[in-house]
């Protein structure tokens, strides 16, 4: 589903991400772990076109997408929901799910899409009236991560989803990334600082560094020796 090879990030003249190697499976839930500031986010951001990559290479289920730009990379099957969540908070949680289907120029909106969203957050359909802004923490990131869902994507990008709600929200969501991995079809790549949450849901993980992978492994191999070293602060 996902290769990235080799990718090397810049700001500027800085080099922020080392030859950086990454693969996500179809079916597959990869978490990758670091500390803070060691360029997670950039990572996610080069995957998406936010961010240009320098050198190496970014293949989507056979399709090389290097030169796509951010919206030819959401047409072409990727969601992603930002560390900060990204909704439009004058807009209802209705409008927030239509703005999903945006990146398909012509694509028509479908209904079953936004029913099914409700099903798997039954509160956004609770509130589907809502203006978005005065929603929980929780619940706009209930809803980011609808809106990304909503075109069905190939690949779901989820940065920090734990970050600033509650813990049963945290569990809520923990349970549709499991019931996403089990219906199968989408592959699915979370940066996570909660220890726990990323245990929960991810197959395999990767753990960062100053901009490069130092350790990845299937999860049941992550033990308390590995937090130690690469996580502890």
């Amino acid at each position: 589903m996902l290769q990235v090879n080799q990718l090397q990030t810049y700001y500027g003249d800085s080099l922020i991400l080392h030859d950086i190697s990454l693969e996500v499976a179809e079916d597959e839930v990869v978490c990758l772990l670091g500390r803070n500031g060691v360029g997670k986010t950039t990572f996610m951001k080069s995957v998406m076109g936010v961010v240009k990559a320098r050198h190496g290479s970014i293949n989507l289920d056979g399709e090389e997408l290097n030169q796509a730009a951010t919206s030819q990379r959401a047409r072409a099957g990727i969601g992603y929901v930002p560390q900060g969540r990204g909704i439009f908070p004058y807009l209802t949680v209705y409008e927030n799910l239509l703005m999903g289907f945006e990146p398909a120029p012509g694509q028509k909106v479908v209904p079953e899409s936004i029913e099914a969203m409700y099903t798997l957050f039954p509160v956004l359909k609770q509130m589907r009236q809502r203006v978005a802004g005065t929603l929980s923490g929780g619940q706009q990131q209930q809803l980011a991560i609808a809106r990304a869902l909503v075109r069905r994507p190939k690949l779901l990008l989820l940065d920090e989803p734990t970050e600033g709600i509650q813990p049963s929200i945290m569990l809520e969501i923990a349970e549709v990334i499991l019931k996403l991995q089990e219906e199968g079809q989408i592959a699915i790549l979370v940066v996570e600082q909660f220890l726990d949450f990323a245990l929960q849901i991810a197959d395999y993980f990767y753990i960062m560094e100053t901009g490069a992978i130092v350790k990845e492994g299937p999860i049941d191999e992550f033990n308390d020796d590995i937090a130690r070293t690469y996580l502890a602060v």
